[in-house]
């Protein structure tokens, strides 16, 4: 009965340990984007804050891909907002940008969550 009992304590490591989240980076609340991109924008003086949550199934893990189409995102969704806004925002810079990736390795989905500051252009 003792091994019974083992190997569900067992079973239950491997499938808690198979899931890994990224840390929530969000400056306000989301609001979808697309089917894999979340989007959230805060107010600031010298511009606004914008967070997203990308993610996406992947039957090989590919942590670098989704990091980049995460990237990607993030940069492009920040200047249509200030476009759509009439401004004109600053080139951003990549190494400011917060990341943080995940990857549910049951469900085979990779997550990201990025934020930045993006700055009003004079």
């Amino acid at each position: 009965m003792a091994t019974v009992k083992n190997r569900l304590a067992i079973a239950a490591t491997l499938l808690l340990s198979a899931c890994a989240t990224p840390v929530h980076q969000s400056v306000s609340s989301t609001d979808y984007y697309d089917k894999n991109t979340k989007v959230g924008f805060e107010d600031r003086p010298d511009g606004f804050a914008i967070s997203v949550e990308y993610s996406r199934y992947q039957f090989v893990p590919e942590s670098d891909a989704v990091a980049v189409a995460c990237k990607q995102a993030l940069t492009s969704i920040a200047f249509d907002h200030a476009s759509k806004l009439g401004k004109k925002i600053q080139q951003i810079n990549e190494q400011e940008i917060r990341l943080s990736m995940g990857r549910n390795g049951l469900l085979g989905i990779t997550s990201c969550t990025a934020q930045v500051a993006a700055h009003w252009a004079t």
